[in-house]
């Protein structure tokens, strides 16, 4: 667990292919997507000249599609999304596709946390531990939302400000997602600040097929992680903070290797 006790930035990387990247200006478009909370939602398609197109939407700064070219040259959606803000907002929607996760990704056990010998208490919405900001996230807030792009970057721009004590979390949190598209590359750059120390771990939450949505499971994908350890969690998902290394585990994705070649195995942290 992290505290900010003041500005901190934090760029995440999507790249989905080495093509080259154009000079030209990219297109930048924003249309009404409907209101929530009285307020406006917009969705946002940013498209680069080499012809990839991501769509946002400023409710939970979703990610809500990412259209790019296979090595055959044949575009597909390579994450998993609804097309209505409809199916976004409804309760059915509990897999946060595409969102933007705060004030606090993944769990807190039993929704506490303590800064500074102060015991904090959030709401549990994943049996006893709060879960991606508690009850209302980041995901569910209409953000502010604006043109950031320069020439050849298409980009989007977010803006919310949490106030102190929103879900119980301490300080008012001022913070601002960009995503900028380009080439084949889509970055998202967090930066926030706040006015008292809080826990902050700000995330993306997208579900990737590179093989296009709807066309096959994931099982075949191979996947290569640079990381020699992991954390083990007990059984109401929490880390128990030992870190583990991941030679002879299920685990080890230190060079390329399927998904599936090891998803079977016989391992206490597989179930």
């Amino acid at each position: 667990m992290s505290t900010l006790p003041r500005s901190l930035r934090l760029p995440f990387i999507l790249l989905l292919s080495a093509a080259a990247l154009f000079s030209q200006s990219g297109e930048f478009q924003q249309k009404s997507w409907g209101t929530r909370d009285g307020k406006e939602v917009s969705l946002y398609t940013l498209q680069s000249p080499s012809g990839m197109k991501v769509a946002i939407t400023n409710y939970g700064g979703t990610v809500t599609s990412i259209e790019a070219k296979d090595r055959n040259g044949k575009a597909g959606d390579v994450v998993l999304g609804f097309g209505s803000l409809d199916e976004y907002t409804s309760p059915s929607n509990k897999s946060y596709f595409g969102a933007l996760i705060g004030r606090y990704g993944n769990r807190l056990a039993l929704g506490q946390f303590t800064i500074n010998g102060h015991k904090y208490q959030v709401p549990t919405n994943d049996g006893t531990n709060s879960l991606h900001g508690g009850t209302v996230g980041y995901n569910a807030r209409v953000w502010d939302g604006k043109d950031a792009s320069t020439p050849g970057h298409p980009a989007v721009q977010l803006h919310y400000l949490s106030p102190d004590g929103e879900m119980g979390f301490p300080g008012a949190l001022d913070v601002t997602v960009k995503y900028t598209l380009d080439g084949q590359a889509l970055r998202i750059d967090y930066t926030a600040t706040t006015d008292k120390e809080t826990v902050l771990n700000l995330t993306n939450h997208s579900y990737f097929n590179l093989a296009g949505a709807g066309t096959k499971s994931v099982l075949d994908h191979r996947v290569m992680l640079a990381a020699d350890r992991f954390t083990p969690v007990d059984a109401n998902l929490i880390p128990t903070g030992v870190l583990q290394p991941v030679a002879g585990t299920p685990f080890d994705f230190r060079k390329a290797t399927a998904i599936d070649a090891r998803i079977n195995d016989s391992n206490e942290q597989l179930k």
